[in-house]
């Protein structure tokens, strides 16, 4: 029996570059960067001024005794996937609510929810933490707050694997609607990390830029941290045709691999295997792609790990191929990062616009590829895909292509 195609019926999503799918991809298109200096969180004695942090969240109408109960990577999710839910006009009800599930990648876990228990009992003093520390703090809380705020008693469970959690949130949900698990799952991925214990931690690493990320420049020196969500409603063709749903695009495919190496140098052969295990589950040839959004983190290593790879995985057409990061933008949002250049991917389809590679300065050798630096591309984008290449060898690729 053909299995069933996947398609998108609804994007949501809040980073810096805006608290909508429309004000992010605008500021995509635009070049324009949501890095800066961080404004709204304490950093006491940090040496890390920067990052890419939304200065004020949307109105929502979430209760109090719902949002005592959430860390803000939670309330991150449940605003991004209701901006989803209502431009798939999706409805919920008693007659499908088992048949609807979440999904939700996150790269750490409820940050701000450790910050503030962590300063109460070891500095201040107190005796107790706060009463919900444990569900605000788990990985999984932005799943199960997902399917509370909008009644989904379909699957619902929490993905981690650093960077890539929101590529493989998309694929296990891919995988319910496959093996028949759902008709309709929300999914993508989370994080909240500008907080003081987190960015201390990546400080240490040092990995973090001194002034802005600059994915694939020579002058490159780093990561930046940002804060976001990226979520999408997912269901099979014919459901979606059923309901008369608007088809945004098809998520066509999924390929994942493990290092198997080391916990934070990346391999080439690891990026590979996912890529060529991504265009075969979705039944493409490296000559059907025409965009690929690049994991492109902005550190020396990883760019020029990641050219290789895309070079060894897509040989002379490489050459013909649009790449740009977008984490020159929206900065690196840890377990959100896939969803929000999913937002990049499924758009620059539908509009023939490749965003570009923002704050680039200077050509690289090493990184040879058609970056699109600084200003968006109109070209025909068939089909793309997004790298998510993490911390643990824990690589992620989908794709996509119009519907």
């Amino acid at each position: 029996m053909a299995r069933p195609r996947i398609v998108i019926t609804g994007l949501g999503g809040l980073c810096a570059l805006g608290t909508n799918v429309p004000a992010i991809w605008g500021e995509m298109r635009a070049g324009r960067s949501g890095i800066g200096e961080i404004t709204t969180a304490p950093l006491h004695e940090l040496k890390v001024r920067i990052g890419a942090e939304i200065k004020e969240l949307p109105d929502h109408d979430l209760d109090r005794k719902r949002l005592v109960t959430m860390d803000r990577f939670s309330l991150l999710a449940v605003i991004a996937a209701g901006e989803a839910i209502r431009q798939a006009g999706l409805v919920v009800d008693q007659a499908n609510t088992a048949r609807i599930g979440a999904i939700v990648g996150t790269g750490i876990y409820g940050a701000e929810t450790a910050e503030e228990n962590y300063r109460a009992v070891l500095l201040e003093g107190k005796s107790r933490a706060a009463i919900f520390t444990v569900p605000k703090i788990m990985p999984g809380a932005p799943a199960g707050q997902v399917s509370m705020s909008y009644g989904l008693r379909g699957p619902v469970f929490g993905v981690t694997s650093a960077c890539a959690s929101s590529n493989h949130a998309l694929s296990a949900a891919v995988d319910q609607l496959r093996l028949g698990r759902a008709d309709v799952m929300i999914a993508g991925g989370t994080d909240a990390p500008l907080v003081y214990g987190v960015l201390k931690g990546w400080e240490a690493l040092r990995a973090l830029a001194r002034e802005t990320c600059r994915p694939f420049s020579a002058d490159r020196d780093g990561l930046v941290i940002g804060e976001g969500a990226g979520m999408a409603v997912l269901e099979t063709y014919d459901h979606a045709v059923a309901r008369g749903a608007t088809i945004l695009a098809e998520l066509a495919g999924a390929g994942m691999s493990g290092d198997a190496s080391d916990i934070v140098a990346p391999t080439v052969e690891g990026p590979v295997s996912a890529m060529q295990a991504c265009l075969a589950d979705a039944g493409l040839k490296p000559e059907d792609i025409d965009y690929i959004n690049a994991h492109g983190t902005g550190t020396k290593a990883n760019d020029e790990i990641e050219t290789m790879a895309i070079r060894r995985v897509f040989g002379a057409h490489a050459d013909r191929l649009s790449v740009s990061s977008t984490k020159s933008m929206h900065a690196h949002c840890m377990g959100a990062s896939g969803g929000l250049e999913m937002i990049a991917c499924v758009m620059g389809i539908r509009e023939g616009i490749v965003p570009p590679t923002a704050n680039y300065r200077e050509k690289d050798a090493a990184c040879d590829l058609d970056v699109t630096p600084n200003v968006a591309k109109e070209r025909e984008v068939r089909a793309a895909i997004s790298n998510g290449f993490a911390f643990g060898g824990t690589n992620a690729v989908l794709a996509f292509k119009g519907a």
